[in-house]
């Protein structure tokens, strides 16, 4: 079974910063991470991996930095791992992106083999749009899930996924290939092993794609080939609060204070007597 997974390359949350002129986020001189919410979709392909067979390709659409993370899932396990990094790629919205990454799967798909399933992370925190999977799997045609907590490959070349839905277990079963959009939190990401990642050092399990590889129309891709556009990117600052600290002996205790502190502000005082007997002070 060939799973192939996509994870994304992004600025730390706390040092996100827009271009004012274009809209777009500025990668250069910030730090990056893999997107957490990607980590328990690489869980899930490995542990599927691990019990029919097969591998599991990551991918990621990004700049060359990016390397860093597919290195990382690389040492979680994941078989090899390609990089899709071009100039002409910048600046793109989830439509090109997903784009850009569903011509890639093709590729992978007539050149390295048949691929079963893809699996993407449910968000990522630089967006939380949440877009990916549904876009993806709209460009090749594929059924697809979103909020999975459960996966298991059945007899007969299909998967069968439990997602949940506010408070409701939903089951499916899907033919493959499919794509998969896993739920935060859904599975606790293994830990990277120094010996993974020297294997793939040295067996040069990452490759890079360029648009020379690809060859895409660079009209449908990158900022040209992305419809969304950002009108104005406003930074808000900072709501001054004041801050205390309050040790209690036990909840009880933490309870009053909290509500003697609501007491004491006009506002806060009328919106507890509204939350607890709908009257107002």
């Amino acid at each position: 079974m060939r799973i192939v997974v996509g994870i994304k390359w992004v600025p730390n949350t706390q040092a996100v910063r827009f271009d004012p002129e274009t809209g777009t986020l500025i990668r250069k001189g910030v730090p990056s991470i893999v997107n957490p919410h990607d980590l328990p979709a690489v869980e899930l392909s490995l542990r599927l991996r691990d019990v029919v067979g097969g591998e599991v390709i990551a991918i990621s659409m990004a700049p060359p930095p990016a390397a860093k993370g597919l290195e990382l899932v690389l040492g979680m396990g994941v078989d090899r791992a390609i990089l899709v990094t071009d100039r002409v790629y910048a600046g793109a919205d989830t439509l090109a992106t997903s784009y850009v990454l569903a011509k890639a799967i093709q590729k992978i798909d007539s050149e390295i083999g048949k691929v079963d399933l893809i699996v993407f992370g449910q968000e990522t925190i630089d967006s939380t749009t949440a877009h990916i999977p549904a876009q993806v799997a709209s460009w090749l045609e594929l059924p697809y899930v979103y909020y999975v907590k459960e996966a298991t490959v059945v007899d007969g070349g299909r998967v069968r996924v439990v997602r949940e839905l506010e408070e409701y277990l939903e089951e499916y079963e899907l033919e493959l290939p499919a794509v998969l959009g896993v739920a935060v939190r859904a599975f606790k990401p293994r830990p990277v092993t120094l010996s993974m990642k020297l294997r793939s050092k040295i067996e040069r399990r990452l490759i890079v794609w360029t648009n020379d590889d690809l060859k895409l129309d660079p009209r449908c891709t990158g900022l040209r080939g992305s419809p969304t556009i950002v009108a104005k990117t406003i930074d808000m600052p900072e709501v001054p609060r004041r801050k205390e600290v309050f040790k209690p002996r036990d909840a009880k205790e933490a309870a009053r204070w909290i509500v003697a502190k609501m007491l004491e502000d006009d506002k806060l005082r009328e919106l507890l007597y509204r939350s607890l007997w709908g009257v107002r002070g």
